[in-house]
């Protein structure tokens, strides 16, 4: 495919886990021709808890 570009954007929100470990809550992906964003479910049972700056919650997700 001449002159075609396969840039993309990718963005994620995390949120920190018992042992301070980063816990991916969204993932994105995003192109000038589509974007797709992905949100899981707790890796594990805790208290919930979430950020009031972005909106991201523990309990918050669909994929396992």
């Amino acid at each position: 495919m001449a002159g075609s570009s396969r840039e993309a954007v990718f963005d994620y929100e995390f949120l920190r886990g018992r042992q301070n470990e980063t816990v991916v809550k969204e993932f994105c992906v995003a192109s000038a021709g589509a974007s797709e964003t992905f949100r899981f479910k707790p890796s594990y049972k805790m208290a919930d808890h979430g950020s009031t700056e972005n909106g991201i919650n523990w309990i918050d997700g669909h994929i396992e």
